[in-house]
């Protein structure tokens, strides 16, 4: 009898440990995915600081085009680690739409194109763009690791009844091939 109570807790304490176990990797892959999209937040906060810049040196070419900016400005949101994939594409996909109006500004106006806060501006949006995509990249393999612990046995009865669920991944976007050549 005694035999059988120790194997009962034996197995039982396996049991704890596993679970245990596997609910840490569980959360440490998830932290890790949230981290990843953190560091795109802020890449993305320095490029809707950039354009900022930009539209405040449109200010004196267009008032149409500034109010307009500036509108788009105000309506970008945070990425947070709890953002979905498709909010931080929107995001994107607003930051490009107000970096082509700007684009196309200084191709009206010449005077703003050779502007040199413009040309050191439009340099750093360049630097910013080359960490979004490589912070991506980041992200997309950290989903990865994460979707694998979720998706695979064991991990999958733990992940299931503890609530985790797979992330989706950032899509490149076909549309970004035809977008405006930033002018410099």
């Amino acid at each position: 009898m005694l035999v059988i109570v120790v194997i009962v807790v034996v197995i039982v304490i396996a049991l704890v440990a596993w679970v245990m176990g596997g609910q840490r990797k569980l959360v440490n892959a998830e932290e890790l995915c949230g981290n990843a999209l953190s560091q795109i937040g802020v890449q993305q906060a320095s490029r809707w600081d950039a354009l900022n810049t930009l539209a405040d040196l449109t200010k004196g070419y267009s008032d149409q085009e500034y109010k307009t900016l500036m509108d788009t400005i105000r309506a970008r949101q945070g990425i947070s680690p709890k953002s979905t994939a498709g909010e931080v594409e929107q995001q994107e996909a607003m930051l490009q739409q107000g970096l082509g109006r700007i684009s196309a500004l200084a191709e009206a106006y010449p005077d703003l194109k050779s502007n040199t806060v413009y040309l050191k501006t439009m340099e750093e949006v360049k630097n910013y763009e080359n960490n979004v995509r490589m912070s991506r990249m980041v992200y997309n393999d950290t989903v990865t690791k994460y979707n694998r612990l979720v998706r695979s046995m064991p991990g999958s009865i733990l992940a299931g009844g503890m609530g985790f669920v797979p992330r989706d991944y950032l899509q490149d976007d076909p549309a970004k091939a035809s977008m405006p050549v930033m002018a410099r």
